[in-house]
This record gives structure tokens, C-alpha cells and sequence, in this order.
């Protein structure tokens, strides 16, 4: 309208200023979310993988909201939502209220993204075995190991190689012949030798 531009126009028709959230708030904001139940004793299950944490305990039996990066499934945030209702029980507001943070058990210390999660499970199961969080730190640690060892191999093949072109650049140099030093600046000189013609003297002072 007239000479405003969209972002004029949308700020022209706001009641009030939006509040400017925090960057930790932005952050919680992109994650992606799901649903599950809390059990006896705090525990939560997402992606084949048990999380626990004390503070949950309390909520047992509720379901609740969990909010999760997918670059690291091992550690969420678990919200409870609440909603507000009118007298005629309809729903007026919703709202989520932050409980706690639950770890997987047994991988505090590792980084586990949801693709790996994911990966890791259909492996674990077509070896037959029980997907549970042993078996994805089994599977963690194998796959750390592999990489490691393709590394190691790779260092150790750059080794030889070089190995083996060193000695061949050492015989190289020492195949090319080297040149003396002379001892002097004489021994540079080439001795020329000059024939001089036979020349006779007269003696005119002798009388024969």
C-alpha cells in the first residue's frame, strides 16, 4: 500500500511488539518433537533406546512431550503440556511446562544422532540380538573401532609408501658422480706445449 514495503505493513498492523526470544528458547523451539509415557520410576523409551531421570518419577503414567536435536538423541527434554478449559470444557489455552532433561542410560558420554540410532538398530536386529542400550554402545564402540582401524590402515600404507620412495631418491643421489674439489686453482691450468723452431746464431766477431 502506498510506498510500504511488506515488512512496513506487517509491523503497521501488530497490536503489540512480539518479544524477541533468547537464543537457548530458539533453539528449543526447532527441535523436533513427539509423545510418549513416563513408567515407574522416571523412565521413558524413544527410539529403542531407555531414558531415565528422578524428577520424572513423579509424573508416571502421564504422557508427555519430548523434544530432541536429531545431530544427538542422547539426552531430551521431557515437557508436560497443560491445557486451560472454560467452564463448558472447551479448550480455551495450551501450554507446556518444562519437567526435566532425561539421559540414555549407559551413553552419557557419547554422541548418538537419530540417523545412527536408526542405522544401528537395523543392524543389531539382523544380527539376531535384542535391540536395547547395550547393544547400540556395542554397536557405538564396533563402529569407533572400524574407523579407527581404516584410519590406522591408511596411515600405515602412507608410511610404506613412503618408504619406499626414499631409498630410491637416496640411490639416485648417490649415483650421480660427483665432481672432486681441486686442490688448487693450478690444477685447473692446461700445460699447452709449444714448439719453437730451430734458429741459427751467427757469430760475426769469429774470424773463420
Amino acid at each position: 500500500m502506498g510506498d510500504q514495503i511488506r515488512v512496513d505493513r506487517w509491523e503497521a498492523g501488530l497490536l503489540k511488539q512480539p518479544p524477541v526470544l533468547p537464543e537457548r528458547e530458539l533453539d528449543i523451539c526447532l527441535m523436533k518433537q513427539t509423545r510418549r509415557i513416563i513408567y515407574r520410576g522416571g523412565y521413558l523409551q524413544f527410539e529403542n533406546l531407555t531414558y531415565q531421570s528422578d524428577e520424572l518419577a513423579a509424573f508416571a503414567g502421564e504422557t508427555v512431550v519430548l523434544r530432541y536435536d536429531p545431530r544427538d538423541i542422547t539426552r531430551i527434554l521431557v515437557y508436560r503440556r497443560e491445557a486451560e478449559h472454560d467452564t463448558q470444557g472447551a479448550l480455551i489455552s495450551a501450554k507446556e511446562t518444562f519437567l526435566a532433561p532425561a539421559i540414555a542410560e549407559d551413553l552419557e558420554t557419547e554422541k548418538l544422532s537419530l540417523e545412527e540410532a536408526q542405522a544401528n538398530s537395523r543392524r543389531i536386529r539382523e544380527q539376531g540380538k535384542t535391540v536395547d542400550n547395550q547393544s547400540m554402545l556395542d554397536e557405538i564402540h564396533d563402529r569407533e573401532a572400524f574407523v579407527g582401524q581404516r584410519k590406522k590402515s591408511r596411515r600405515e600404507r602412507q608410511k610404506e609408501e613412503q618408504a619406499r620412495i626414499q631409498p630410491k631418491s637416496k640411490s639416485k643421489q648417490t649415483d650421480t658422480p660427483q665432481l672432486a674439489e681441486p686442490e688448487s686453482k693450478l690444477e685447473l691450468q692446461e700445460v699447452v706445449e709449444i714448439e719453437l723452431p730451430q734458429v741459427t746464431v751467427w757469430d760475426f766477431d769469429d774470424e773463420d
